[in-house]
């Protein structure tokens, strides 16, 4: 970015993993877009954040405190850098909070492009990776977030040096700052870009209600029978490629999407998704490719091919069917996109 580019752009999709069998494992990015209108201010302003779109009336905007900022101060910390450079940013942002899309982790890539770009610091995309994972600890959201498309990906294990001082901002939970926080090591991450149909579309069905990561981890067991984990990898070995091909084999999506590592325990946190996964098929409703649970939940991401509004009106149904007055629910019909995080700059 020269003197005269001014004024930038940052534009981050939203995400859901988990996808089926693949916890932990397989993310896909959507047209759904948390973005950053950024302008640098002369020297000596002070930094000016504005916010629109989801949770506008609980999202703190001082730099230290708001997960995208902090992220890039963090980042920025470690090339010597103990400041934001004055800017004016405003975050547009239409992803549901703590809905499973993916919210924290397009916050924290969208965190580490904004140091990349105010500190003009150059980073590839890979080692721009390594900065997410030392915050977000989940490379099936950051992954997709960053580079876009459906994406495969594992975290190497760490060192307990590599995580030292605690103080690192990671978003689950997140922590202030450190004073000498660390350079974090190279390839934490790894990942791989799969191929997905173009016919292929994401109905998401998002609950009036949320669903802390924290919890949702907190009901998973901490040992899984032989048999349930050969169910899972036979199932993500057919899935990952099945939904590469076209014409698209519906049936053979929805029986390689089922899973028995999470959803079985999450169900219990998502009322009437048991009946979800019970009812809605290529069979019970044309067009249905695969349904699972987007991320941690609560919300219900069906694939599918065609009768899109028809297919969230399902879904929505088992919503406003559950007991003490139903719940609302809202959908929207994504495009699974192939490009991820961008950095436009303007002159």
């Amino acid at each position: 970015m020269t003197a005269a580019q001014s004024k930038f752009k940052i534009t981050v999709p939203a995400t859901s993993a988990n996808i089926g069998p693949g916890f932990d494992v397989l993310g896909v990015a959507y047209s759904l877009y948390l973005t950053l209108d950024c302008e640098r201010l002369p020297a000596g302003s002070p930094l000016k954040m504005s916010y629109e779109g989801e949770g506008a009336k609980d999202v703190p905007l001082v730099a230290e405190k708001n997960l995208i900022t902090k992220t890039a101060l963090y980042v920025l910390s470690t090339f010597g850098i103990t400041s934001l450079p004055p800017l004016r940013i405003h975050v547009t942002n239409p992803i549901p909070l703590g809905r499973g899309l993916g919210s924290s982790g397009s916050a924290v890539v969208a965190g580490v492009l904004l140091a990349n770009a105010a500190g003009q610091l150059n980073m590839t995309q890979d080692r721009m990776l390594d900065y997410c994972l030392m915050v977000e600890r989940h490379p099936d959201n950051v992954a997709p977030a960053l580079f876009g498309g459906f994406v495969a990906s594992f975290l190497r294990e760490l060192k307990p040096a590599d995580l030292e001082p605690e103080s690192i901002p990671r978003s689950e939970p997140t922590r202030n700052g450190a004073a000498a926080p660390p350079t974090p090591a190279t390839d934490i991450g790894h990942y791989i870009q799969l191929g997905f149909s173009k016919e292929i579309k994401a109905v998401v069905v998002i609950p009036d209600f949320e669903v802390a990561t924290e919890d949702a981890r907190a009901v998973l067991p901490d040992m899984y029978e032989r048999a349930d984990v050969i169910y899972n990898l036979q199932r993500i070995a057919v899935l990952c490629t099945a939904l590469s091909r076209s014409p698209v084999n519906a049936d053979l999506i929805h029986k390689s999407m089922s899973d028995k590592v999470h959803q079985p325990y999450r169900k219990y946190l998502v009322p009437g998704m048991a009946e979800m996964l019970d009812t809605i098929s290529p069979k019970s409703v044309p067009g249905v490719v695969g349904i699972c649970l987007s991320g941690a939940g609560p919300t219900i991401l069906v694939l599918a091919t065609e009768n899109f509004d028809v297919i969230a009106a399902k879904v929505q149904d088992v919503f406003a069917r559950q007991p003490n007055g139903g719940i609302k629910s809202m959908y929207k019909v994504l495009d699974v996109v192939e490009s991820g995080a961008q950095t436009e700059y303007f002159d």
